[in-house]
């Protein structure tokens, strides 16, 4: 008896302690999203597959979403995986699956009817919902107009869900979602007349107004709206908190605004006029070129899309050009650049491209040491319009405004100075019309991304000749930061 009661105790005990570890085991907390990632060594990622978003070019992975989450990847310490989603309903129901992607990073704006079904970080772009029209046709003004036109917009979009809200006002309006286009689709659909009308931010107009010459703005659709990532929905905030001090970083440090910069600080520079004539040019003129600017890229190893923009941004391609101050040209060099790059025919356009090519490279490597890439391909393109002497008279204005002569951005805001003379009375240059260097790599960083979109492969056939753009022999998005084209 004494045995069994000894038994019994036992047991009791052991239950009690198992019971104890059970109850603990239950009671102890799930670890959090951040800390997941963080173990995982992961953060994946989900996004769209476009031109704003991300996409694979010659170089990789690249896009201003991919580039900016792909920062936040390194910043957790993390490798960056990601996916792409046919549609935004499907990025909304993947991000929601209990194993889905930790964020999605895809141009989304916050909307009511998306917060059941995401949490949204700060703010890290700002755009304005944009009705589109074809030129020719007449423009609509006011929401009115969009009655019985042929209006078409993505599928689960924040512009869908602002027609469905004006629909409630206007009963008679009539559009389209469709989930098997994308923004390049509704701007080549209006662009060719297949629509009337689309709904786009202007964002992504911008980076894509110059392959579709025809589409123009008929007005804003509202007012300006944030571009957020977003998160699953639930109490857990700790990935959404780090998003959010991300964020808040990339746009102390500058890191945020130089990515803004790169994919859309120079993209309204061609202009409707513009756009439409350097399409032309590049079906006309750039073939007749194209060779030259390749053979003297590869000897001097420098991206052969850049010397075509910097020829075009020179004459238009034009070999027989000539200024009044006396540079002649394709690529417009003086008589003392052409001897002492070896040119004897400045009208020659082989010598000319070839002169080009050994000048620019020449007054790279003059540039400091601390200027680094992608900033040394801006100031070498700064340097070859209004010479190095300038340029460093500008760099050092810049530090003494406590800004970083290391960096394109802080030194284009002050090279206008040197027209004026409280500032270049103070230099050792003295004055030059610092407007120009800044225009003139604004224009050749344009032309460059253009070429850069018209030259991929994978879009061969499909959006660049939909877009009248497709050149024989010639193959979209800026080059990664970190990649420089010389």
């Amino acid at each position: 008896m004494f045995a069994q009661s000894v038994f019994r105790t036992r047991c009791a005990c052991w239950l009690s302690v198992i019971g104890i570890l059970l109850l603990l085991v239950g009671c102890a907390e799930e670890p959090s999203t951040l800390e997941r990632v963080q173990s995982e060594g992961t953060l994946r990622v989900i996004t769209r597959n476009s031109p704003a978003t991300y996409f694979q070019d010659r170089n990789g992975e690249t896009g201003f979403e991919y580039e900016l989450v792909n920062r936040f990847a390194d910043d957790l310490g993390v490798e960056l995986q990601i996916e792409t989603a046919d549609n935004l309903d499907e990025l909304f129901a993947s991000l929601s699956k209990p194993n889905g992607p930790h964020l999605a990073a895809a141009g989304l704006v916050e909307s009511d009817g998306r917060l059941p079904y995401a949490r949204f970080s700060a703010p890290y772009l700002q755009v304005t919902p944009q009705v589109i029209y074809r030129n020719g046709q007449q423009r609509p003004t006011r929401p009115e107009d969009l009655i019985g036109k042929r209006l078409l917009v993505l599928k689960g979009s924040s512009h869908a869900e602002q027609l469905a809200t004006l629909k409630l006002q206007l009963p008679e309006l009539a559009y389209e979602e469709s989930s098997a286009v994308e923004v390049v689709d509704l701007l080549r659909m209006v662009d060719e007349g297949q629509i009337d009308l689309t709904l786009i931010d202007s964002n992504e107009l911008a980076m894509n107004q110059v392959y579709f010459p025809n589409v123009r703005v008929a007005f804003d659709f509202g007012d300006a709206q944030n571009l957020a990532w977003a998160t699953a929905p639930g109490e857990d905030l700790s990935l959404l908190n780090e998003m959010d001090a991300f964020i808040q970083r990339a746009q102390t440090n500058g890191s945020l605004q130089r990515l803004k910069d790169r994919y859309y600080g120079h993209v309204d520079v061609l202009g409707y006029v513009g756009a439409y004539t350097f399409a032309k040019h590049l079906q006309q003129r750039l073939p007749r070129y194209e060779k030259h600017f390749r053979e003297s890229a590869q000897t001097h190893q420098v991206d052969w899309r850049l010397l075509a923009a910097i020829g075009y941004q020179e004459s238009l391609w034009q070999p027989t050009a000539t200024s009044k101050t006396g540079v002649r040209g394709l690529m417009m060099l003086t008589l003392r650049t052409a001897q002492a790059m070896g040119v004897s025919d400045r009208l020659n356009p082989k010598q000319s491209i070839e002169g080009g090519a050994k000048y620019i490279v020449h007054v790279k490597k003059q540039l400091p040491e601390s200027i680094q890439e992608p900033d040394r391909t801006w100031f070498a393109l700064a340097a070859y319009n209004v010479g190095g002497g300038h340029l460093e008279d500008a760099r050092k204005l810049t530090e003494a405004e406590g800004l970083d002569p290391n960096k394109w951005l802080d030194v284009q805001k002050i090279l206008p100075r040197l027209a004026q003379k409280q500032w270049y009375s103070k230099t050792r240059y003295g004055y030059a019309r610092g407007g120009e260097p800044v225009h003139f790599v604004r224009n050749i960083r344009r032309y460059y991304d253009i070429l850069t979109w018209v030259t991929q492969p994978q879009l061969e056939g499909s959006q660049i000749a939909d877009s009248n753009l497709h050149v024989p022999g010639v193959n979209k998005t800026p080059p990664p930061e970190e990649l420089s084209p010389l």
